[in-house]
């Protein structure tokens, strides 16, 4: 197998997630759409769509390269491995894209050893290319190196954190989110972190994109996926971002763990003191299987 030549990945990337997003913005709140699990986790034709023109497109120009795509994945038989590995969401907030509430993208990632390298998300109506090649810096639009501010003080109290409702919402791990939801809220005198505010992007990638930009501090989650982090993974490291995990303890999480942490770029003894208050407001522990 020939090494991987991570600029002529990033190019193709960058080429399809261009191409894959006009056909979002031209279908986006006019196709049909079922549910998979439940009324609030989707698909859409286009989904497949995209994610059937992405595969067909990298087979052919990478053809000895694994490929993982959410709407072609198949528990037990499909799962990441050491190989390098191009890792796919087609349209990340779906839920968004039916609605056409404009904020929803394509996230496309390359994997070596189980670890983001490459990273394209594109957000097709606010034109917004985040990019990132690791060891190489993380862009907007290619010319914009993130973060794109002077990073401010690194300090729960006075965070912008992005959070996440999920589609699953029963059982242990949405309490653990509600209750923790709760916690970061409320006022200090009653035990809270007090945080400044709350946002919603309702995609993982874009999320984890506007933390390495400076646009949020931190972004929490479980219950997502590979497809749904990996290239907005690197994105954030090459921005000085660090990927924590979701529960209490938990450093160095892996790009399928289901449970991440995304923290902007800060001094990492400011990252690390943030990541430890944050995990002092988890209200349990979420279990999402693998």
């Amino acid at each position: 197998m020939t090494e991987p030549n991570l600029d002529i990945i990033k190019e193709t990337l960058v080429a399809l997630a261009r191409q894959a997003g006009e056909v979002m913005k031209e279908k986006s709140g006019k196709t049909s759409f079922d549910d998979k699990a439940n009324a609030v986790d989707l698909v859409t034709e286009i989904d497949k769509a995209v994610e059937e023109l992405v595969h067909n497109a990298l087979t052919v120009a990478f053809p000895e390269y694994k490929f993982l795509g959410e709407e072609s994945y198949v528990p037990g038989e499909s799962e990441l491995t050491d190989e390098p590995t191009f890792i796919l969401d087609p349209i990340d907030g779906t839920t968004n894209f039916i609605h056409s509430y404009p904020s929803y993208c394509i996230s496309l990632g390359f994997a070596l050893n189980k670890k983001p390298t490459v990273g394209v998300v594109y957000n097709p109506v606010t034109n917004q290319l985040f990019s990132a090649i690791k060891g190489k810096g993380a862009y907007l639009n290619g010319t914009q190196k993130l973060p794109l501010t002077a990073p401010r003080p690194l300090k729960l109290q006075s965070a912008l954190l992005a959070i996440e409702w999920g589609s699953d919402r029963t059982g242990n791990n949405f309490k653990v989110k509600t209750d923790t939801f709760k916690s970061l809220a409320a006022d200090s005198k009653d035990g809270g972190a007090f945080a400044h505010g709350f946002r919603s992007a309702g995609s993982a990638a874009l999320n984890i994109s506007y933390a390495a930009a400076g646009y949020i501090d931190a972004y929490w989650e479980g219950g997502c996926w590979a497809w749904d982090v990996c290239a907005g993974w690197i994105i954030l490291e090459e921005a000085g971002g660090i990927m924590a995990g979701g529960n209490k303890g938990e450093w160095h999480p892996a790009v399928d763990s289901r449970l991440y942490f995304a923290v902007r770029g800060a001094e990492p003894a400011e990252q690390k003191k943030f990541v430890e208050d944050f995990w002092g407001h988890i209200q349990g522990t979420l279990d999402y299987k693998v």
